[in-house]
């Protein structure tokens, strides 16, 4: 009984803290769709993932999580070691994007006629990029009281991993939901919804891949053992930096574009992949 009522004492914190870091991804997110239309996928996808990496990497390090991640290895052991390399190489290869993303823009001669423009992309995608960490924060520091309640109730393992963030995501969410209406009532286009049956399906099937992809990479993150704060989050954005760079490819960024942008984008590849490896191994050294 002592036990149960600590417990529920400590909810409240926990959620106001998982959902925090929640409404930090949820403003970061927004700010990151504004920049995807003014400079592309490619460059916004690399500037965030250059401030995202260190900070999701390391920082869970230093400050240990809650559950198996209290027992992460630290900065300065064979794992830690291994972490710190991978990162630089990421770092690397986010670096190799953002030069290939200014290449390809210079090459085809790309203006930007919003109001902003560049400069105002760019701060956009600086404070997104430290607000990326959000989700993997909000599931690394707040997971284990919440899980555990859910198993001590009959739960699975992974539906109990579901609610951490279904309960720790309420305000990134509501975030997500409140500007694009806001837009549209100020905009007076609510009725363009009616008008795009298939945009809509698309975005339910969004949301589902999101519901997924979330589902998924915390996961793998409680399989990864007491690394998987900070391997989980690095192989999760080194994936998603490879899944941009597809994007602009198969949307036409990249049409017309050759030379050295186009060597420097295949380096990057190489340097993501070499490190998300790197990254996997040192799991197994903790």
């Amino acid at each position: 009984m002592a036990n149960e009522t600590a417990e529920e004492v400590s909810f409240p914190a926990i959620l106001v803290k998982s959902n925090l870091f929640s409404l930090a991804w949820g403003i970061g997110n927004v700010l990151l769709g504004i920049s995807l239309v003014r400079i592309g996928a490619s460059l916004s996808f690399a500037i965030l993932s250059g401030i995202g990496i260190p900070l999701g990497v390391i920082v869970p390090m230093i400050f240990k999580g809650t559950g198996k991640f209290q027992q992460a290895a630290d900065l300065n052991s064979p794992a830690g070691h291994a972490i710190l390399v991978s990162t630089i190489l990421m770092l690397f290869g986010v670096v190799l994007v953002a030069l290939a993303g200014f290449g390809r823009d210079k090459m085809l001669n790309k203006k930007d006629g919003q109001a902003g423009g560049f400069l105002g992309a760019l701060i956009m995608c600086v404070v997104s990029g430290f607000c990326s960490v959000g989700p993997s924060f909000a599931f690394v520091y707040s997971q284990e009281p919440i899980r555990q309640a859910m198993l001590t109730r009959g739960a699975k393992e992974w539906p109990a991993s579901i609610a951490v963030w279904a309960m720790g995501m309420l305000l990134g969410a509501l975030v997500n939901v409140v500007y694009p209406a806001l837009l549209m009532y100020r905009k007076r286009s609510w009725g363009v919804l009616g008008e795009s049956a298939g945009e809509v399906g698309l975005s339910l099937i969004v949301g589902l891949n999101l519901f997924l992809a979330f589902s998924l990479w915390f996961s793998g993150m409680l399989l990864l053992g007491s690394m998987g704060g900070s391997v989980g989050f690095g192989i999760y954005f080194a994936a998603q930096i490879l899944g941009a760079q597809a994007l602009g490819i198969v949307s036409g960024e990249w049409r017309g574009v050759h030379g050295t942008p186009v060597k420097q984008m295949s380096a990057a590849v190489a340097f993501l992949v070499a490190a998300a490896a790197i990254m996997a191994y040192a799991s197994t050294l903790a």
